[in-house]
């Protein structure tokens, strides 16, 4: 059995985890570039975890400038097995309000322009996306929230867009008529990348803001969300928390095979893949690739 190393990465508010023993940090380089920030490796009654603030400290990076292959890679590196995700987003449902956590189980994306796959070019691989959270991660999320009295919902679909800029009313609309539950920024490509790592993946999804189609907020801003992400913050410490103290030891086979995307993923053939390439990917693919 594998050993269950907890990866954490921080959204807009949360660029540290507190509770942490044995505290050290150390700055990661990868075959895609430098991560976010230093990864940050400590304990919590005894299980490891590492954490990484996704915008990097003093939130310095945009969601369209976020190295997100880096940051996975990085990750991969230190071991992790399960990654949880921690993101603000806006409602597109009235019952999740400001304050409210949603564990998402589906994303769309909407995004362009930003680097989704380590794969390509000298070596193509097709993983599976179709159920992107690892349910069993997923649970354990839940089962902290209760404990901890977090308001949250269960399963749910995060619209992952570009940004920087917030959203048109039009788009408010029509994505709220779809039927999705909330908006983001830095869901994708993270989810995607994760899975191509074979990492078992999970996000709470923090509710800051209704987005603009509410007729009572119809104005999203900054001042506004980060008053909310200030609040949400303390109960994001507990839950995660709560999740690394309550995290089994050993890692759990994920039953959508997230910790396995790869056995069946790589279509080129062997004899036709770039050397150069296929060394870059063992960070990421060494179990299929060879160390």
């Amino acid at each position: 059995m594998t050993k269950a190393i907890i990866g954490i990465i921080g959204g807009s508010g949360v660029y540290d985890l507190p509770g942490l023993d044995n505290l050290r940090e150390e700055q990661m380089t990868t075959p895609w570039g430098e991560p976010s920030d230093a990864l940050r490796f400590g304990t919590l009654a005894g299980r490891d975890a590492v954490f990484l603030p996704r915008h990097g400290r003093g939130h310095k990076l945009s969601p369209s400038g976020i190295n997100y292959r880096a940051n996975i890679a990085a990750l991969k590196q230190a071991g992790v097995t399960d990654l949880v995700s921690v993101s603000a987003c806006g409602s597109y449902r009235a019952e999740l309000y400001p304050g409210f956590f949603v564990l998402v189980d589906q994303f769309v994306d909407r995004t362009h322009g930003r680097e989704s796959s380590f794969f390509g070019n000298g070596c193509v691989a097709h993983v599976s996306m179709a159920h992107p959270v690892a349910p069993l991660l997923q649970r354990r999320i839940s089962e902290a929230a209760k404990a901890e009295d977090i308001a949250h919902k269960l399963n749910g679909t995060y619209l992952c867009m570009e940004g920087p800029q917030f959203s048109s009313y039009a788009e408010s609309m029509t994505y709220r008529a779809a039927g999705y539950d909330v908006v983001g920024m830095t869901a994708m490509p993270e989810a995607k990348l994760a899975r191509e790592a074979e990492i078992s993946y999970a996000t709470i999804a923090m509710v800051t803001d209704f987005d603009c189609w509410h007729a009572d907020h119809e104005i999203v801003d900054v001042a506004a969300v980060i008053k909310v992400v200030h609040e949400n913050a303390g109960r994001a410490a507990a839950l995660i928390a709560r999740l690394i103290r309550d995290f089994p030891e050993e890692h759990e086979t994920c039953p959508v095979g997230s910790d396995r995307a790869l056995d069946n993923a790589l279509i080129t053939a062997p004899a036709a893949r770039d050397p150069a390439f296929v060394e870059k990917l063992r960070v990421i693919g060494g179990r299929v690739l060879g160390a």
